[in-house]
């Protein structure tokens, strides 16, 4: 019998990227790449950033980074990811809320001698609104921790900034106003964090009626006045109250109710979480898949709980989200800080108490044996400015109001997070002199917004061509 001859040996690259017998792999990610990139220019290489590149070289760095964010959602062919390009190809603002990765890579290890503080991560016009407090009361405060993490404080105002010019662009304001926007932003978060370094109480609740400016108190006083029995009847329950109504946004999943029953029993326990009396106790009556919400989590699974209230007719229900929770976008690529979070939902939950005085009590992070997510409460009071009506001047006060809020979230970094300074002193000598400090942030803002146009256009074309129906892989 004839033997068949041996291969010769063969030496194959290790990790993510590999080849099987069975043809090509698909590249898992860059993520070592860019991470040994960021720890060089953090301690002080001279590096070449992605933000550098032109042309083709550009052109392909935003494809493969946009697929390689979206690779799960790719591969799985997930419902909502199509919707998330279709969405980002809209306008350059929905590209800009859908691409933090391809933002944080621009800047890896950037600013590393900068104060350290617990980030929001993604701050832009639409992240700043009104949720509940520990007592059920609307207040106003940041409210998307999904990319929190610890990193110089410059990267929120470096993002921050580059969301407010862009949505006041977006708005169809010109460049004076744009500019006006982003130093308003910034000059907002140093008045706020020179009053937290005075006078003022970060601990002592976020913005509510007693103390918010007329803008912002419209918007509370709406809030305050909706009638959460209207509310779950006009948005998630069927005629008879019994559950979720089915709807192009809520897809009711009964048959579901026990296994969710089991994970907010769960939640319960590993959360030590107690239950308001107006959640009863805590059971589960009806489930549904949340479609089309958001545009950077698109495409991520994201379930609605329906909790039976104690009146046990449908008027006093509570609404609990469960949202998969992902990776930072900042994550690997910030400098090196020894306040590395591990676990994406406790990752999520531990910023919402951190940022948040006397937040949302439903706040906090449970995982399966596949997802880990991040649970919160869906609230009558949920609302935000809607900066559509927002006039020039609107734009320019609404900013202010912004930097202050996340101000005040920074400053919480030592009082409830992890770092072990005085934040406020330090920002403020670090970001000396502050003239200076603004206009290099604003600067930064017009160059990068100038980036992102030509990004989504190149974006445009690509996912035209059908760039992003699947992953890069590698060849032989």
């Amino acid at each position: 019998m004839a033997r068949t001859p041996s291969r010769p040996s063969t030496t194959r690259p290790q990790g993510s990227g590999t080849v099987s017998d069975d043809g090509p792999t698909r590249v898992g990610s860059r993520t070592d790449a860019f991470a040994e990139l960021a720890r060089a220019r953090a301690d002080g290489a001279m590096v070449l950033l992605p933000r550098m590149l032109s042309g083709l070289d550009r052109r392909i760095h935003v494809r493969q980074t946009v697929r390689e964010d979206h690779e799960n959602r790719i591969l799985t062919k997930a419902v909502d990811a199509s919707a998330k390009f279709d969405l980002m190809a809209a306008s350059p603002f929905a590209f800009f809320r859908g691409t933090c990765l391809l933002f944080y890579r621009d800047m890896a290890g950037e600013d590393a001698w900068m104060p350290t503080v617990l980030t929001l991560g993604d701050v832009h016009p639409g992240n700043f609104g009104v949720s509940p407090n520990k007592d059920n009361a609307p207040v106003f405060g940041v409210d998307d921790f999904d990319e929190a993490f610890y990193a110089p404080f410059t990267w929120d105002l470096k993002r921050g900034a580059t969301g407010f010019l862009l949505g006041a662009q977006a708005a169809g304001h010109g460049t004076g106003t744009q500019r006006r926007t982003a130093e308003s932003f910034l000059r907002g978060y140093l008045e706020g964090m020179r009053r937290y370094a005075t006078d003022l109480d970060e601990t002592a609740g976020q913005m509510g009626l007693d103390d918010a400016p007329p803008m912002i108190a419209a918007v509370l006083e709406k809030s305050a006045g909706r009638s959460r029995a209207h509310w779950l009847a006009k948005k998630y329950l069927d005629e008879a109250g019994r559950g979720f109504a089915p709807s192009e946004r809520h897809e009711p999943v009964t048959s579901r109710v026990p296994e969710f029953q089991d994970l907010v029993d769960r939640y319960v326990e590993v959360n030590d979480f107690s239950a308001p009396p107006r959640a009863g106790s805590m059971r589960v009556k009806d489930v549904c898949i949340r479609h089309g919400q958001g545009v950077a989590s698109l495409g991520l699974d994201r379930y609605y709980v329906l909790i039976e209230g104690p009146a046990q007719d449908g008027t006093d229900d509570v609404v609990v989200e469960f949202k998969q929770a992902r990776r930072s976008a900042l994550r690997g690529l910030v400098p090196p800080s020894g306040f590395e979070l591990e676990g994406e939902g406790d990752r999520v939950a531990h910023a919402q108490r951190v940022q948040l005085v006397g937040g949302d009590v439903f706040f906090g992070a449970v995982d399966t044996d596949d997802n880990s997510f991040m649970v919160r409460e869906r609230s009558p009071y949920k609302a935000d400015v809607d900066t559509g009506d927002l006039s020039k001047a609107g734009w320019v006060e609404y900013a202010g109001i912004c930097g202050r809020v996340l101000a005040q979230a920074h400053a919480l970094s030592d009082e409830a997070g992890n770092v072990d300074h005085d934040v406020e002193p330090a920002v403020l000598a670090a970001a000396a002199p502050h003239d200076l400090f603004v206009e290099d942030v604003v600067r930064f803002a017009v160059e990068a917004v100038d980036r992102l146009h030509t990004d989504h256009e190149s974006f445009r074309a690509d996912h035209a061509r059908g760039a992003f129906e699947q992953v890069d892989r590698h060849y032989r």
